[in-house]
């Protein structure tokens, strides 16, 4: 899993791209803060090789708690800013710094 950060100087924002490796998988998108975790819309777009990718704009100087569902099952990414307890999920979620 990767998450990879671009600033952009002429507006506040950060396009973060979200890439999950996943063969077997037939879905994945990412949820969170940023989107009511909600799955509509976030889904990543499956490469050849296999791997889930997708970009979104977030609003900088933010913090999100998020997470991937992968064919109807939560996972954090390994390579989270940091980790953050949710009493309402009742597990760790991935955060990401922008």
């Amino acid at each position: 899993m990767a998450i990879k950060k671009q600033y952009l100087k002429s507006k506040p924002i950060c396009k973060v791209t979200f890439t999950v490796p996943a063969e077997e998988a037939k879905k994945v998108a990412v949820v969170g803060d940023f989107n009511n975790w909600n799955p509509k819309g976030s889904t990543l777009r499956k490469l050849k090789n296999g791997t889930f990718k997708g970009t979104f704009e977030l609003p900088k100087e933010n913090t999100y708690e998020f997470r991937y569902l992968v064919d109807g099952a939560y996972m954090n990414d390994s390579e989270a800013d940091r980790f953050q307890w949710n009493d309402y999920a009742g597990t760790e979620n991935a955060v990401l710094e922008v």
